[in-house]
């Protein structure tokens, strides 16, 4: 019994390291396809920049481009009038800031094609994007960047020429702006942009109103306020939502602006 024991033993043993043979010659999951952080970062920036390809194509065939498209157009028309206008006061400038209310859509004719550029003229128009979202992430701010991204060919305004920031940003979504060729900025402006002198449109969806009243504030004259477009919330809104003293405390500028209007 006892050889038969030790005879089995050996050849227990002797099969041991046969299947430690066998299970050093399976390739470890890490050794077949290894990836450093360059290739993961193109994975998924290349993940992104196709949903937001396939996100303008859908936007580009929609009935809302269509309509939004007519709307940006009789502001851009306006705006350019005001530009070779006279300057005017305060109060006549505020009619032109902002967009007017996007059309229903039984106002757009089912078959409208959309202009292929909007009416801009000989005017070279710049462009400040804040606050889109984490668009990698997000399908709503996806849409958002992709509405951006069409707004800027139908203007004819070359990317190089939009800024953009948001402090949500992650480092994939700023590598994807880069790519895309838009620039982002590097510090929070905090909405304190002057335009010196240059007509730009201030893309700004669902924006605090502390951002609103910095952009006002920092360009608080009729020259730099009849070469704005705010494309944004409805400071009619803002005021309809806050208390008055509470505008008139925090947010002083769009009171001006409200009180200017009526």
């Amino acid at each position: 019994m006892a050889a038969a024991t030790a005879t089995a033993l050996e050849s227990w043993q002797a099969a041991a390291p046969r299947k430690r043979r066998s299970a050093a010659r399976r390739p470890r999951p890490r050794e077949v396809a290894p990836r450093g952080p360059e290739a993961e970062f193109e994975s998924d920036s290349g993940v992104v920049l196709r949903r937001i390809w396939e996100a303008e194509k859908d936007l580009f065939i929609s009935d809302f481009w269509s309509s939004a498209l007519e709307t940006i157009n009789r502001c851009l028309t306006k705006h350019l009038e005001q530009l070779k206008a006279p300057v005017g006061s305060l109060s006549d400038i505020f009619g032109n800031l902002h967009l007017d209310s996007l059309p229903d859509e039984s106002d757009v004719a089912p078959d409208s094609i959309p202009r292929e550029t909007l009416v801009t003229g000989t005017c070279h128009l710049k462009c400040v994007c804040y606050g889109i979202g984490n668009f990698a992430t997000c399908i709503i701010a996806r849409n958002q960047l992709t509405f951006l991204l069409l707004l800027l060919e139908k203007c004819q305004i070359p990317r190089s020429h939009c800024w953009v920031y948001d402090p949500l940003f992650s480092q994939l979504e700023i590598e994807v702006l880069n790519t895309l060729g838009v620039t982002v900025l590097s510090e929070n402006e905090e909405g304190k942009r002057s335009i010196r002198g240059e007509p730009t449109i201030f893309y700004m969806l669902h924006c605090g109103t502390a951002l609103y009243n910095n952009l006002l504030w920092s360009n608080w004259s009729v020259d730099a306020l009849s070469k704005m477009v705010i494309i944004g919330n409805s400071f009619k809104g803002l005021e309809e939502r806050l208390l008055a003293r509470i505008l008139q405390k925090n947010y002083p500028y769009i009171a001006k602006e409200s009180g200017d209007d009526k």
